[in-house]
């Protein structure tokens, strides 16, 4: 796979993001979910195969409960030592803001099968656009999956839904990630301070 889409999108002498090559792959595929706050706050879903990690872009973080249907927006592969970056990218770099790690961990095909390529399983129900997966993570557990869509033409474009499966691991009750993350954790610190901003103005006026 090519990272060419995710290298001309940076300036590696202005950002920390890694910029490496494909890499061969691992027996155990990982899986990271990155929350980055940039223009807007969202959640990168990110999962290993054929040496990068195949990305999506979700508004509003995965969910545990199989009613929620996430929008999932597809975008460039990201390189494989992605997986560990976390830290702020400069104004004027695309994606500038700030970047941390919300989960991580393995994830296998939904249905292993002894005699068959499980990795080129996933390969098929990602081309299929309907992607079947166990995650054996610290917050996400269970089966998953993501869902291409169409739009009413018929053309795909990178539109999917990340869905919970109903699982021992799923909930039938309102999960909202952002309740899942450390209060002191980067993100919440500068969204605490912007929010303070206008206060202290207002203060600073009377």
């Amino acid at each position: 796979m090519s990272l060419t889409t995710y290298k001309s999108k940076r300036k590696f002498n202005n950002t920390p993001e890694p910029d490496t090559a494909v890499i061969k792959g691992n027996k155990q595929l990982s899986f990271v979910v990155q929350r980055h706050k940039a223009s807007h706050l969202h959640y990168d879903f990110r999962l290993e195969m054929e040496g990068v990690l195949k990305s999506w872009a979700v508004p509003k973080g995965p969910s545990l409960n199989p009613a929620d249907k996430r929008l999932a927006m597809m975008v460039e592969d990201h390189p494989y030592n992605y997986k560990d970056f976390s830290g702020v990218i400069p104004k004027g770099n695309y994606g500038a803001g700030i970047v941390e790690i919300w989960d991580s961990g393995t994830y296998t095909p939904l249905t292993e099968d002894k005699n068959a390529d499980n990795k080129k399983l996933l390969r098929a129900g990602l081309k299929a656009g309907n992607l079947k997966f166990v995650l054996k993570g610290k917050k996400l557990k269970g089966e998953f999956a993501l869902v291409k869509i169409k739009n009413k033409s018929g053309d795909k474009e990178n539109t999917w839904l990340l869905i919970k499966h109903n699982d021992k691991f799923a909930t039938d009750g309102d999960y909202n990630s952002e309740k899942e993350t450390a209060k002191n954790s980067p993100i919440n610190k500068a969204l605490a301070e912007k929010t303070a901003e206008p206060v202290k103005k207002k203060l600073s006026i009377v």
